[in-house]
């Protein structure tokens, strides 16, 4: 058959289905892309000539594109995911920073950015980089440290051995991440012969790989003589759809659950195994736990610097740990007992060899205790006074309590995540979605994008700030043109105020954190005279202002009962104060200063430094 390089990666593409537990699935659904010289004669009349295979969707910009293919991918459980294409330069290094979330937070995506011409006739052509130390370099090379696999398509009988390399990794639970193909533009459109069976319809099935035996034993028998066990749930069990077999786990044995970021949703909020987030973020219900247990048991989680609060949570002298994960990289973590294997399959094993075996009572009813305690605190959180300008926790506990159980709430980079983490109550595991792999300011919009649009009977909450709405709020445009309904809920506090209050604890006074014009002494005049709601209703959203707890809560339902995106405009207090976890983040501060503020807080490091352990 014969088709141009274009054509024929985009009929490929259209013929890949994923597979697991007998459930298929199109692997591709679609196809973002912004068009430039680079790939609008090559990819962009392929998918012009093919878009009933691969319907194509039209971004606003670049990066948010493949957060937008991030979301969709994880809200797919990393089973689907979209392709993204650009033209060669600014467009295709706009990329980069989403090739770095998908690949950090082990996300699906597929980069098609165009490339300079691989016949060099025309040398140096618009937007080439000319490096004198190779003709072979352009810009798209700085994909490679942030990819899982990277290529460039040279010749066109290239294109089948990469393809089929690019979707072993896309498919693949432990090395998935972001695939880059770059695509010189005199490539794309080159005419080629290819042989039918590479548009035949193929099936990536995606494995469950099971426990090794003496594994299972040795993690049996760290349980059994446990006194004070702790699981910590992460992204694993979500992605697994481990979330039954966790619970029947907990149940039968009254081991208490924490959850990391990526875990949170893994049990309901009031589960009586449930006890909240852990690590920086957390709780201090589990955090407490976490300082008495003497076996962890970590199921899918890597193990960030705020699951284990920079390594300074688990203070046990003896505490052990038991680590169930599909990558072994993250098995081997802290030096426990590895169990390689996927999340569902090893706790439905390890519930069956430890049947009859359950923790001490009193473990058990301390860990209620300091759960109902922690509950406790939460609802004093959620009063607010109907007069007062509400904190951004406040703000969360009205979102929390106007949306519905399978609802999600979308947020990224800040101190909402940190309160997100503490404060949500989930009531599903797909309702939480917080992208704090790679903290992204920006991700916000793009990904509740993707979030709708892999599950549209679900009402998506996207939770951003004045900051991160400046950054990147193009996908708001993209929403409307295909009538895909977000509610945004636009936190306004003038500044970065999560950076401030983390710029306080350090000694550095709020420095370069407020959005105030400049003075003759520096940025500390007025609030910059911004209207991002009137922004918001130029990029064609609805948009509804509210001012107090009242008006909030009935914008919220307004914007719920609305078949269009709508953004809520909410002012809120910055430095009104959240409850904290206390659990430490290891932040370096000056070691010398000449301000007494900077001093200080180098003397609470050094000392909160001295807590942190190697667990080896």
């Amino acid at each position: 058959m014969r088709l141009t390089v274009g054509q024929a990666l985009v009929r490929f593409l259209a013929a890949q289905w994923s597979e697991r537990d007998g459930e298929e699935r199109r692997f591709f659904p679609g196809c973002f892309g912004i068009f430039g010289h680079g790939n609008v004669a090559g990819i962009g009349q392929a998918l012009l000539e093919y878009g009933e295979e691969m319907p194509y969707y039209m971004a606003r910009n670049e990066q948010a594109m493949v957060h937008t293919a991030s979301g969709f991918a994880r809200m797919s459980d990393r089973l689907s995911t979209f392709a993204c294409t650009t033209s060669i330069g600014p467009g295709a290094t706009n990329m980069v920073t989403g090739a770095a979330l998908a690949t950090i937070n082990r996300l699906p995506v597929l980069l098609l950015p165009g490339d300079i011409f691989a016949g060099r006739v025309a040398n140096p052509v618009l937007q080439e980089l000319e490096d004198p130390r190779s003709q072979d370099i352009s810009v798209n090379d700085c994909f490679k440290p942030v990819s899982k696999y990277w290529d460039r398509i040279n010749r066109p009988e290239q294109l089948p051995s990469a393809l089929l390399a690019a979707m072993r990794v896309l498919t693949d639970p432990v090395e998935t991440g972001a695939v880059t193909l770059s695509l010189p533009q005199d490539v794309q459109a080159e005419a080629y012969d290819w042989p039918e069976e590479l548009f035949a319809r193929r099936v990536w099935r995606i494995p469950r790989p099971l426990p090794e035996a003496r594994d299972l034993e040795d993690a049996c028998a760290a349980l059994r003589a446990a006194e004070r066990p702790l699981i910590v749930a992460g992204g694993g069990v979500i992605y697994s759809g481990a979330t039954d077999e966790l619970a029947a786990f907990a149940e039968s044995t009254g081991v208490p659950v924490a959850e990391t970021q990526a875990g949170k949703g893994s049990l309901p909020w009031d589960h009586p195994s449930a006890v909240g987030a852990i690590g920086a973020t957390g709780s201090t219900a589990a955090n407490a736990l976490a300082r008495d247990a003497d076996v962890v048991v970590g199921i899918g989680t890597r193990y960030s610097d705020f699951t284990t609060a920079s390594h300074s949570l688990f203070q046990n002298p003896g505490v052990r740990f038991v680590n169930i994960n599909v990558a072994r990289s993250d098995a081997f973590k802290l030096g426990g007992t590895t169990v390689v294997a996927d999340a569902r399959e090893a706790l439905a094993a390890l519930h069956g060899a430890l049947a009859g075996w359950t923790v001490p009572s009193g473990h058990r009813e301390n860990a209620r205790s300091l759960t109902a305690r922690w509950n406790a605190v939460v609802d004093d959180v959620f009063r607010f006074d109907n007069g007062a300008v509400p904190a951004q926790s406040q703000v969360i506990g009205i979102v929390n309590e106007e949306s519905g159980p399978r609802d999600v709430v979308v947020c990224a980079a800040g101190s909402m995540p940190g309160d997100l983490h503490r404060l949500w109550r989930t009531r599903d595991r797909k309702g939480y979605h917080v992208e704090y792999g790679y903290s992204c300011m920006g991700y916000e919009i793009a990904g509740g994008l993707g979030v709708k649009m892999a599950d549209p009977s679900r009402e998506v909450f996207v939770l951003v700030g004045d900051g991160s709405y400046l950054m990147m709020a193009q996908e708001l445009t993209t929403a409307v043109a295909e009538g895909i309904k977000l509610v945004v809920v636009l936190v306004q506090n003038h500044g970065y105020a999560s950076i401030g209050n983390l710029s306080e604890s350090v000694g550095a006074a709020r420095f370069g954190t407020r959005h105030r014009v400049r003075t003759g002494t520096g940025l500390d005049g007025d609030p910059i005279p911004v209207d991002l709601a009137a922004n918001a209703a130029s990029l064609g959203a609805d948009v509804l202002r509210a001012s107090g707890a009242e008006e909030l809560r009935a914008a919220l339902r307004k914007a719920v009962a609305s078949p269009r995106t709508t953004v809520v405009h909410v002012e809120t207090d910055p430095l009104a104060p959240a409850p904290g976890s206390d659990a430490w983040w290891d932040v370096p501060v000056a070691e010398v200063s000449g301000r007494p503020e900077t001093r200080d807080a180098r003397a609470r490091y050094a000392e909160a430094k001295q807590a942190q352990r190697r667990h080896l």
